[in-house]
């Protein structure tokens, strides 16, 4: 044991321990304080590593101490409170403290990488540039539109501007800069300031009321803005957010994905006058830890994100609004698996100050969190600007013939739409041409030989793709197994749903979008644009077409299969499709026009889908509870999914009952063990699955369980042959 005060540091390793070393030769170990980066020696090599704690004593014996080797900050980059919230939401999901504490730092900065200057490489036009005329480099199209687009800009244009507009531009742009159009500068790194240039509108009651309850409380608060579609939650946002930002503090906005981005920051813009940053995956290494800097200096008074942003610590907290709270984006799948939504509530507690959940569909678990009156419960029941809500209706297509999965009555409406100017989205949640392609002679099936899963056929690039674990090729010309040539497709994708509505109504046009139409940078943006604006008289998409988007020209809204949904194996399958449907009606009429909602099923006496439609989301949410209470499942009851996997066949079950074994028989009798059990995708991406399944009336009591558990089941000698993880709270069970 050593006696004398050593660092104690967090390691993004997948141990549950931190870590002792010796202060650096030369630096007193007073001047060092929690939340710099150290580099540290770690096993045969070097980890960037968090300073934690100065302790006075340390378990490990001085001669096994070793020296930090390199001081990389000068002003701590977290804060101790921050670190020591860290630590209870480690403690919280069980996951190794390190991992935790470096997640809350950018990659950039993770890597060891100095603070990120706020100058930028740009480039120029040269005078030579300047005098280019547009048809000079029509045999080199990439370079043209790169010319083109510098000749259009005022200043010198920036990496990320040019990011943002083109795909693979470096090499077309050095051979600009090499034939002397173009030069290299610098310019100040470009920041995102509020413009404030239309008046706030006039909120209607609902709104204002909102506004107000959430303005009059003091501290700590969680409010759940309950709003139909079309309600207007945004402008309640930015209403609260502005007055928060005139009291001097700082506003983080949380978003499911990256595609809900550009358009609220282009509306908030518009509203609030304080510079913002935005956080998400689409940004460069170096320009997210920009972004973070300018967050946490205070510099950046609003933060627009998507899941991980919620690790930002801002300095000075003042609200946290999560938009579209029910979306299953905010919970982490691979890793650490936390929850962005349930983390935002903790931190504002941590920082006493009020929470904003939005949405039109509530989770089950912030609604009973409502109706126990733990959140403060605020409705929105009207549509802004007097628009009215959509009808729905159901069209049984049991004993019809589809044609490219649409009936007859479903395609005649769509024509009358088509003959009044309107605007048509038809969704389907399936990516692709079709889920399932066979041979219509032996029966073969295109399977993935890595999952235990079809592989989709994609007709556009002929391809066969497995969505679980991206193996990709070519459709085979006939069948593999008897060498007939008679392949068929089975089912619909949205590919395929495009391509009939292109037959259907040739003089109409059609967009797809969804994951695969929107994979180049800049096109979403751009597809939204030409929705608005017009020019495309049919909407075909997944679920990324029914998250928030506002197209007043739609009056009609095709949902193609319902069905599948309130089928599933999962206890929240009837939650999730319900919430989709409500997303996908609420495209329908948001303006001046009426809108109609026609949803295609064989099962049109399905009770929760009467429920639905005649009494409303909340009238559904409140009999699913009842039935969730008497199973006892979230949120009366809580969970844990310990999951494992191997290559090897057999190892994950006997990890699993190992694990199982270990639990006492107090335990066994509070707890509920079920499992193991294969995973619903047995095999993916090449390993087979297990999962075992903890359920409780108890939180308190199923932490307690976990915390004596879990070291047990990690000195186990299997533990050593799987993976394994354990999922506090878990929202999927497939992946």
């Amino acid at each position: 044991m050593s006696n004398n005060p050593v660092i104690r540091v967090a390691v993004a390793v997948p141990l549950r321990a931190l870590f002792d070393y010796l202060p650096p030769e030369g630096v007193n170990i007073g001047d060092l304080k929690p939340g710099i980066r150290l580099r540290v020696p770690f096993g045969r090599g070097e980890r960037i590593a968090v300073l934690v704690e100065v302790v006075q004593q340390s378990e490990v014996a001085p001669e096994l101490l070793k020296p930090v080797r390199q001081v990389l900050d000068e002003s701590p980059l977290l804060e101790s409170s921050y670190i020591e919230f860290l630590r209870w939401v480690a403690g919280y999901y069980h996951h190794p403290s390190g991992e935790v504490i470096l997640s809350a730092l950018p990659v950039y900065l993770r890597k060891g990488e100095p603070l990120v200057e706020k100058i930028e490489k740009a480039w120029q036009l040269t005078e030579s540039g300047r005098a280019l005329g547009p048809d000079q480099l029509k045999r080199a199209p990439r370079q043209q539109q790169i010319m083109q687009f510098m000749q259009s800009q005022q200043d010198s244009v920036s990496r990320q501007q040019l990011s943002e507009n083109f795909d693979n531009f470096q090499a077309p742009l050095k051979v600009l800069v090499d034939k002397g159009f173009l030069q290299q500068t610098e310019k100040t790194k470009e920041q995102i300031p509020g413009h404030s240039t239309s008046p706030p509108p006039s909120l209607a009651v609902q709104q204002q009321q909102a506004v107000n309850s959430v303005l009059q409380q003091s501290g700590f608060q969680v409010s759940l803005l309950y709003g139909v579609t079309g309600s207007g939650k945004t402008e309640v946002y930015v209403a609260i957010a502005n007055e928060i930002l005139a009291r001097g503090q700082q506003v983080m906005i949380l978003v499911p994905e990256i595609a809900l981005t550009p358009q609220l920051v282009s509306r908030i813009q518009a509203r609030v006058s304080e510079l913002l940053v935005t956080l998400h995956s689409g940004l460069s290494e170096r320009e997210r830890a920009y972004a973070w800097q300018e967050a946490v200096s205070g510099r950046a008074r609003l933060v627009i994100g998507t899941r991980s942003a919620v690790f930002t610590p801002l300095l000075q907290t003042g609200l946290i609004i999560v938009d579209e709270e029910h979306d299953p984006s905010y919970k982490q799948q691979e890793g650490f698996r936390y929850s962005a939504r349930d983390m935002a509530v903790a931190l504002g507690k941590e920082k006493n100050c009020p929470v904003v959940l939005g949405s039109a569909t509530p989770s089950f678990e912030s609604l009973q969190n409502a109706y126990r009156r733990n959140y403060q419960l605020l409705k929105m029941t009207e549509r802004a600007g007097n628009a009215s809500l959509p009808s729905i209706e159901l069209i049984d297509i049991r004993s019809v013939r589809l044609d490219g999965g649409f009936s007859p009555v479903t395609r005649r409406l769509i024509a009358e739409e088509l003959e009044k100017d309107n605007q048509v989205m038809a969704f389907l949640n399936r990516r692709g041409y079709a889920p399932v392609l066979t041979c219509h002679d032996c029966g073969w099936v295109s399977q993935c030989h890595r999952c235990d899963a079809r592989m989709t056929l994609h007709a556009g690039k002929n391809r066969l793709w497995c969505h679980h674990c991206g193996h990709q090729q070519p459709v085979p010309p006939k069948c593999p197994e008897c060498g007939q040539q008679n392949l068929i497709t089975l089912g619909q994708g949205t590919e395929q749903i495009e391509a009939v509505l292109n037959r259907y109504f040739p003089d109409a046009s059609c967009v797809r979008i969804d994951h695969d139409s929107t994979r180049k940078k800049g096109s979403m943006h751009e597809k939204l644009d030409a929705i608005k604006e017009g020019k495309h008289q049919l909407l075909v998409g997944t679920q990324m077409l029914a998250k928030g988007h506002d197209f007043p020209d739609v009056t009609l809204v095709v949902v193609m299969d319902v069905d599948a949904g309130f089928y599933g194996t999962d206890f929240r399958s009837s939650e999730r499709m319900s919430q989709l449907l409500m997303q996908v009606a609420g495209r329908a009429g948001r303006a001046d026009k009426s809108g109609r909602v026609v949803i295609q099923t064989r099962h049109p006496d399905h009770p929760l889908l009467h429920l639905l439609i005649q009494q409303g989301y909340e009238a559904f949410s409140r009999q699913a509870l009842q039935e969730r209470e008497q199973a006892c499942f979230p949120p009366y009851g809580f969970q844990v999914l310990i999951r494992a996997e191997a290559s090897q066949a057999d190892l994950p079950e006997t990890f699993l009952e190992a694990a199982h074994k270990l639990a006492d028989k107090p335990a066994k009798e509070a707890i509920d063990f079920w499992g193991p059990v294969p995973a619903a995708m047995q095999r993916k991406k090449g390993v087979h699955r297990f999962h075992l399944l903890l359920q409780t009336a108890s939180r308190a009591g199923l932490h307690d369980f976990l915390h004596q558990w879990l070291p047990e089941i990690e000195r186990l000698p299997q533990a050593k042959k799987v993976r394994w993880s354990i999922d506090i709270d878990p929202q999927d069970f497939y992946s």
